[in-house]
């Protein structure tokens, strides 16, 4: 197959060389000067996914994606596939979705789970919105990426899966950071509180598999100075674009809300920028009650 893809960062990069390794013929184009093992870079745009079967883009937010939609939907083929695999919101991706198919192309909105590590070793989880015939020309390609692929709905429907995804995540993550710093107040051992929660009703993703304690359960940004796997500023993009969400379908999210006001607080006025979105647990050791 040959495809484009628009947006080689930390993402798109490993995501586009997979694609390579695996046999197809990827043209790639970023905005900065990158270089892909096995993706040839195209000089402009329309370069990169004019002769393409699939366009795929991995881009930083909803107004980015509408202005790379508007250079590239005129110049794909009739028939392509555009596959958006940035985290937006819903509105923007179905206007997308709105404007592929009025060009005659297919569309899938298909946000993905798994981060930097998950991209380079082609394990992301792909949440997908669109239709089915859209989503059976990309599944493939999803299979080279990830290792999973599930069909939301409709479009926008991949979108609204990841953003209610990640609000439970950073939620979660909040409330284990709180429960760990509790903990040390009240002389419990770290480890011992570990052993007790995670084969109890406190289970959860954020303290089996992702814990924010140093040293205990599986390695994790934790153990590495809370160098981000999942930047603090990304939970706090995700979680803006869940209230956003929230507004718009009028949904009562109290805990989504505080959340994000708390890693607003964090990444705007606690040097949280650039850490690992589990580097709560430092801020929450370091305050009292008040």
């Amino acid at each position: 197959m040959k495809i484009g893809f628009v947006g080689l960062g930390n993402m798109g990069a490993p995501m586009a060389a997979n694609l390579s390794k695996a046999g197809h013929e990827v043209t790639g184009f970023d905005t900065a000067d990158v270089t892909v093992e096995g993706v040839t870079q195209a000089e402009t745009i329309g370069a990169a996914v004019r002769a393409a079967d699939a366009v795929i883009t991995m881009l930083p937010n909803g107004a980015i994606l509408r202005s790379v939609a508007d250079q590239i939907i005129p110049d794909m083929q009739n028939g392509a596939v555009l596959i958006d695999c940035s985290t937006v919101d819903v509105e923007s991706a179905r206007a997308v979705a709105d404007l592929a198919q009025n060009a005659g192309l297919l569309s899938v909105d298909a946000p993905v789970s798994g981060g930097i590590g998950g991209a380079a070793a082609g394990t992301l989880t792909f949440m997908a919105g669109g239709e089915d015939a859209a989503f059976a020309k990309a599944a493939p390609l999803f299979d080279i990426m990830g290792q999973k692929a599930v069909h939301c709905g409709d479009a926008g429907s991949g979108q609204a899966a990841k953003i209610c995804n990640n609000m439970i995540l950073g939620v979660t993550m909040i409330a284990t950071c709180e429960a760990f710093a509790l903990a040390d107040k009240l002389g419990l051992d770290r480890q011992k509180m570990f052993d007790v929660v995670s084969t109890s009703s406190g289970y959860s993703w954020t303290m089996n598999a992702y814990c924010p304690a140093p040293g205990v359960g599986p390695q994790s940004p934790a153990d590495n100075d809370y160098k981000p796997g999942f930047a603090a500023e990304l939970m706090l993009k995700d979680l803006r674009l869940s209230q956003q969400a929230a507004e718009s379908a009028d949904a009562d999210t109290p805990m989504g809300q505080i959340a994000t006001a708390l890693y607003e607080q964090f990444v705007e006025s606690e040097n949280g920028t650039g850490m690992d979105f589990s580097a709560m647990l430092p801020r929450f050791e370091k305050r009292g009650r008040g």
